[in-house]
């Protein structure tokens, strides 16, 4: 096995000749030493089931299966997938997921440390997904944004983006955004927060799951600081071209890895969509989200 870090670049790492069925734990020691530290691997020329892709995530951690039944693969429900392209007739999975800004989990009490993905059917043209490394993005805030988010929380939840289940049809709205509210309430946590396995300093919010900030007693604040720093961020930027915003394209047989600590990202669509297939593990590591005495 060999890895190779995109030289000059904060975020991407390539690993080459990982073997499943062989790999020993000192190479899943050293890929997740590399998610931490490049935030993003690339194992190449993989092609693995649904069951091997889940039984590949169980040496990394404890899988974390979604709590929404249509996003469940048939077979093994701890992969979740995103599909728009049937099977027998069937749908699949959800299309057009993930098309904002977002940390998976967010909105829920204990998000985990690391995402799988693992494409299946691969657009031709419009490949990819958007990241933002949100350690990186805290570092380049102004010291007076730094200092206004110091010591805040932040308030998420999934109602923004909360998809329509085929039993919500004929539903009234006000009747599924009570139900969402029931069983995903709101969450807070601290704006920001040191890594466990870095030691850097993580902003924590996102454009699509982040409803709010508060002071420590859970007052709403009286000003405009989560538009300011999702704008420093680069999360406001349609034209995706701001600084912090990477593009990790991929190809068949690639087995992306992340750390869902530290990045916020964004699948790729577009208005006339092409035919796509992921499958997603998530995976909670050796350490919870943050130290919740070690906030920054």
């Amino acid at each position: 096995m060999e890895i190779t870090e995109r030289i000059g670049q904060d975020i991407g790492a390539t690993v080459v000749g990982f073997e499943y069925a062989t790999a020993s734990q000192a190479d899943i020691d050293a890929i997740k030493e590399t998610v931490y530290n490049k935030k993003i691997a690339v194992l190449r020329d993989q092609h693995l089931t649904p069951r091997q892709l889940l039984e590949l995530a169980q040496r990394f951690g404890r899988p974390e299966t979604y709590y929404e039944p249509m996003y469940k693969h048939p077979e093994v429900e701890e992969v979740f997938v995103s599909s728009n392209v049937p099977e027998d007739g069937k749908q699949i999975g959800v299309p057009k997921t993930g098309k904002f800004w977002h940390a998976d989990y967010q909105f829920m009490p204990d998000p985990f440390g690391l995402t799988f993905i693992h494409p299946q059917v691969v657009p031709e043209k419009n490949r990819g997904t958007y990241f933002i490394d949100m350690g990186k993005a805290y570092e380049r805030l102004s010291d007076d944004l730094k200092k206004e988010a110091g010591g805040t929380f932040s308030r998420h939840s999934v109602r923004k983006y909360f998809k329509i289940r085929p039993s919500d049809v004929y539903r009234p709205i006000s009747e599924i955004i009570e139900e969402v509210d029931t069983k995903t309430p709101p969450v807070v946590k601290p704006t920001t927060f040191t890594h466990p396995m870095t030691g850097e300093t993580v902003l924590y919010i996102s454009e699509g799951f982040t409803i709010g900030i508060e002071d420590e007693h859970g007052k709403p604040l009286e000003t405009d600081l989560l538009h300011r720093l999702l704008d420093a961020t680069g999360q406001l930027d349609d034209t995706f071209s701001h600084p912090n915003i990477h593009l990790q394209t991929f190809e068949k047989g690639d087995l992306l890895l992340w750390d869902n600590r530290s990045l916020v990202h964004r699948a790729r669509h577009t208005t006339t969509p092409e035919p796509a297939v992921s499958f997603r593990v998530t995976v909670h590591d050796e350490r919870k989200l943050y130290d919740e005495t070690a906030t920054a």
